[in-house]
């Protein structure tokens, strides 16, 4: 991908603006137009990503907005196609499930949840919260914002979230695969998934790729007892409720997961990953 710096102009442009839009950074309008409001959200999504803030989208800042494809990870579940994934996750664009499958599958594995069930679960739970396979942050809505409010303003002081008051709502709200809300479960399962308290200061880095799925993953895990009853029960709306706490998505997930009962391997294989020597 070519370098994109402020006074560029055209479709490029337009692809940036789209992936900084999903991520929470206001780029000014999606015109197609560099100017100084998209240069200063590629800056601040670059502060937010650890990496160098200059303005400028390199190939770091590319491959981390998903302008471009990362470096291939070998997938450790490799029986698990992305034609299975596509099918589970219906309607998501390819490209971006050959690019993060490997991510989801691989932060199975260590938490023990690469079975052919909590695989079903994973991937419809996708399917429910971004749909494009794809870590996002959740939008501005009328469940998240009062009229004429600020921004998120309902979470703010929701305790059972452990938020403290403005601006934890905006802060802590839905991001990544999983949506993950509240500055109770970014510090859980950051720390879980070893961050210590990195997550908490630097939230966007819930919509890194990787981190993505291993906080999904974990989320998974600290529910896995409540998932697996109801999967085993055939309670689907059991299941997303234990995700959710409600029952938003769930004729997504419940589309994706009777999908994933029928087309997954009934015994997963684990590809143990190499060991440098």
């Amino acid at each position: 991908m070519t370098t994109l710096k402020q006074g560029d102009h055209g479709a490029g442009v337009i692809a940036l603006q789209n992936a900084l839009v999903g991520r929470g950074f206001d780029p000014g309008g999606v015109d197609g137009d560099f100017g100084p409001a998209t240069a200063a959200a590629v800056t601040a999504f670059q502060r937010s990503a650890g990496l160098t803030a200059d303005g400028v989208v390199g190939p770091d800042t590319a491959t981390a907005l998903g302008l471009q494809p990362a470096p291939a990870v070998a997938c450790l579940i490799p029986g698990v196609t992305v034609d299975m994934a596509a099918r589970i996750v219906a309607g998501a664009p390819r490209a971006n499930v050959e690019q993060h499958l490997p991510f989801v599958l691989n932060a199975l594995v260590g938490p023990q949840l690469a079975d052919k069930a909590m695989i079903a679960m994973a991937l419809s739970t996708i399917r429910a919260e971004t749909g494009a396979f794809l870590p996002i942050s959740e939008g501005k809505s009328r469940f998240n914002t009062t009229p004429g409010g600020h921004d998120f303003d309902r979470y703010d002081s929701m305790t059972d979230l452990g938020n403290q008051g403005p601006p934890d709502g905006a802060m802590f709200k839905g991001r990544g695969f999983i949506q993950l809300t509240g500055r109770a479960n970014y510090a859980q399962h950051g720390a879980a998934i070893g961050l210590g308290d990195e997550l908490v200061r630097n939230p966007e880095l819930a919509n890194d790729p990787e981190i993505a799925a291993k906080l999904l993953a974990s989320f998974l895990k600290a529910h896995e007892t409540r998932i697996r009853s109801a999967l085993s029960a055939g309670d689907l709306a059991a299941a997303r409720k234990a995700v959710n706490g409600g029952s938003h998505g769930l004729e997504e997930f419940s589309k994706g997961y009777n999908t994933a009962k029928a087309i997954l391997p009934e015994k997963i294989e684990v590809v143990q990953p190499a060991v440098a020597t």
